[in-house]
C-alpha cells in the first residue's frame, strides 16, 4: 500500500507544476511575462487553499471515503490541466490552473492519512516517503521538458495521463490499514477545535514557517538557475541548452531522498530534533545560495542540491506530528486545515521572491525566506518543551 499510494501521488502531483513547465511555449496569445507566469502558478495555490479551506470546513477527509475522495480529485485535476490546450487568454489559463489546484486538495492531504493507516511505528518513514515521491512528482515536469523539449502537448498531456492513472489505481486497489481513523459526523466547529488544541496549533505553527520557504524555493530555482547560466561569461549560449532544466530536475526531484532521510532521522531522534536541524540548514542555504549566482556549474550544483535536500527534508514531519497531536477524530481535518494555510501563506512568499528578484537582482532575492525556518524552529522549540499556563495561550 505505501508503494502503491507513493506511485498515486508521484503521478497525480505532476499537474502542479505543469503549467510552469508549459509556460515559456504557451500561445503568444496570453502575453506571459515573469509575473504572468508567476501568475499562473500562484492560481494553483489560490485553487489549492480554497479547495483545502473548503475541505476542512466540510471535514471532506474526515467523512469522504478516503480512495473516493481521491481518486474523484485526481481524474478533475487531470481533466482541469488538459485544458490548458485550449486556453486562448491568460484569463482562461489562470481558471483552468485554479481547477487543477482545488482538485489537488484531494491528492495530497488525504493520501498522508491514508498512509497513517497503515503505520503506527514507522509513520515517520513511511509519510516521508509519501512526500518524497511528490518531490519527484514536482520535479516530473522539468523531466518531460527536458525530454521533449519546446513541445507544448506532451508538457501538458504526460501530466494528466500520470494523474489519471493515479486515480484508476486509488479507486480500484487502495484500501485502509488496521490503524484507520474513526469517523464521525459532520460538525462544522471541527476546525475551530483544531486550532484551540495547543500542541496541533504549535506544530501547524511550525509548518508555517516551513512553508515561507519551501514553495517559493520551488517555484524560483529553476528560474534563477536559468539566470545563473546566462549570466556567465558567453551567456546562455556557451553552456548546453538542457543544463539549467537539469539543474532544476535534480535540485526539486533530490528533496525525495531528503524526505527519507528526515523520516528515518525522525524516528530515531524525535520528528521536532529533525524539523529544527533540517530549517536551520535549508535556512542557512537561503542565505548563502546567492554568492553561487553566475558561477560554474559545479559551484552552483552543490548549494542548490544541497537546499533541495533539505528544504523538503522535514515536512512529512510536520504532518506526521498532526497525526499523532490532533484529536483522533479530526486527523484528516487537522492535515487539511495544515496545508490550506501553509499554501495562502507560499502565495505571498512566491510573489515577495519574484518582486525582488527584480528589484535587488538574484543575488539577493533569496535571503528573506530564510525568517521563515527561523520562526518555524521558534515554534517547535515550544512543542518539545513542557506545557505551561503561558504556553497554553500561545
Amino acid at each position: 500500500m505505501l508503494v502503491l499510494l507513493a506511485a498515486a501521488e508521484l503521478f497525480g502531483i505532476t499537474l502542479w507544476f505543469s503549467g510552469g513547465a508549459a509556460a515559456p511555449f504557451l500561445p503568444e496569445t496570453l502575453a506571459l511575462d515573469t509575473q504572468r507566469i508567476g501568475g499562473l502558478t500562484g492560481a494553483v495555490q489560490l485553487g489549492f487553499v480554497v479547495g483545502t479551506a473548503l475541505a476542512a470546513i466540510l471535514n471532506l477527509a474526515d467523512l469522504v471515503p478516503t480512495r473516493v475522495y481521491f481518486a474523484a480529485s485526481a481524474a478533475i485535476g487531470a481533466a482541469a490541466n488538459a485544458a490548458l490546450l485550449l486556453c486562448d487568454s491568460y484569463g482562461s489559463a489562470v481558471a483552468t490552473r485554479f481547477l487543477t489546484g482545488a482538485s489537488l486538495a484531494g491528492v495530497y492531504p488525504p493520501a498522508m492519512k491514508m498512509v497513517a493507516t497503515w503505520f503506527r511505528a514507522d509513520r515517520g518513514l513511511a509519510i516521508g516517503i509519501l512526500v518524497g515521491s511528490i518531490s519527484l512528482g514536482k520535479a516530473t515536469p522539468y523531466l518531460v521538458r527536458t525530454v521533449f523539449g519546446e513541445r507544448l502537448v506532451p508538457l501538458v498531456l504526460v501530466p494528466s495521463a500520470l494523474a489519471s492513472i493515479a486515480a484508476l489505481t486509488v479507486l480500484f486497489a487502495y484500501r485502509d490499514g488496521p490503524h484507520a481513523f474513526p469517523r464521525r459526523p459532520f460538525r462544522l466547529g471541527l476546525a475551530g477545535e483544531i486550532v484551540r488544541h495547543r500542541e496541533t496549533r504549535l506544530a501547524i505553527g511550525g509548518y508555517l514557517g516551513h512553508m515561507w520557504e519551501l514553495y517559493a524555493m520551488w517555484i524560483w530555482i529553476p528560474v534563477f538557475l536559468a539566470a545563473s547560466v546566462a549570466a556567465r561569461p558567453g551567456g546562455a549560449a556557451a553552456s548546453p541548452p538542457w543544463l539549467a532544466d537539469a539543474l532544476a530536475t535534480a535540485t526539486i526531484a533530490v528533496g525525495a531522498l531528503g524526505c527519507v532521510w528526515g523520516g528515518r532521522r525522525a524516528d530515531r531522534v524525535g520528528r521536532e530534533r529533525l524539523v529544527n536541524e533540517a530549517m536551520a540548514v535549508s535556512g542557512a542555504c537561503c542565505l548563502v545560495v546567492g554568492f553561487a549566482f553566475g558561477a560554474p556549474w559545479w559551484v552552483v550544483a552543490p548549494v542548490t542540491i544541497v537546499w533541495g535536500f533539505f528544504v523538503v527534508a522535514d515536512s512529512a514531519q510536520f504532518s506526521t506530528l498532526v497525526t499523532e497531536h490532533a484529536p483522533s477524530h479530526a486527523v484528516g481535518t487537522a492535515l487539511t486545515l495544515q496545508t490550506s494555510l501553509g499554501f495562502l501563506l507560499t502565495m505571498g512568499t512566491i510573489q515577495l521572491v519574484g518582486q525582488l528578484s527584480e528589484t535587488v537582482g538574484w543575488r539577493y532575492a533569496f535571503p528573506v525566506l530564510a525568517l521563515g525556518p527561523a520562526a518555524g524552529i521558534a515554534m517547535i522549540a515550544r512543542l518539545r518543551a513542557p506545557s505551561s499556563g503561558a504556553d497554553a495561550r500561545v
